[in-house]
């Protein structure tokens, strides 16, 4: 198994996952290869909070143009967590 830090890139933060956080849902950007299993035990660690439920989305990259040449942005993994009723993340609220 990898690192938590490794499965867990980086937190999400838009209007629509803010205004998720009052049903204590938090996004996240995680490893493409990690299942659920993976990304609720790393959040477990991290933050020290009980998790209830994950729901993962592989995001598919948008083909992007400079000029005459075409490019692809890679794709990657979305995980939306639930959290225990009294848990909350920190690190999120702050922003």
């Amino acid at each position: 198994m990898k690192n938590a830090r490794d499965i867990v890139v980086k937190p999400i933060v838009s209007e629509r996952s803010v205004a998720c956080m009052e049903q204590n849902k938090y996004t996240f950007k995680v490893d493409l290869k990690a299942n659920k299993i993976d990304i609720k035990s790393a959040i477990e660690e991290i933050f020290k909070v009980k998790v209830l439920d994950v729901k993962t989305m592989v995001v598919k990259g948008k083909v992007k143009r400079m000029g005459r040449y075409e490019g692809k942005r890679p794709n990657w993994k979305k995980a939306i967590v639930t959290l225990k009723e009294g848990d909350k993340i920190e690190v999120i609220e702050g922003l």
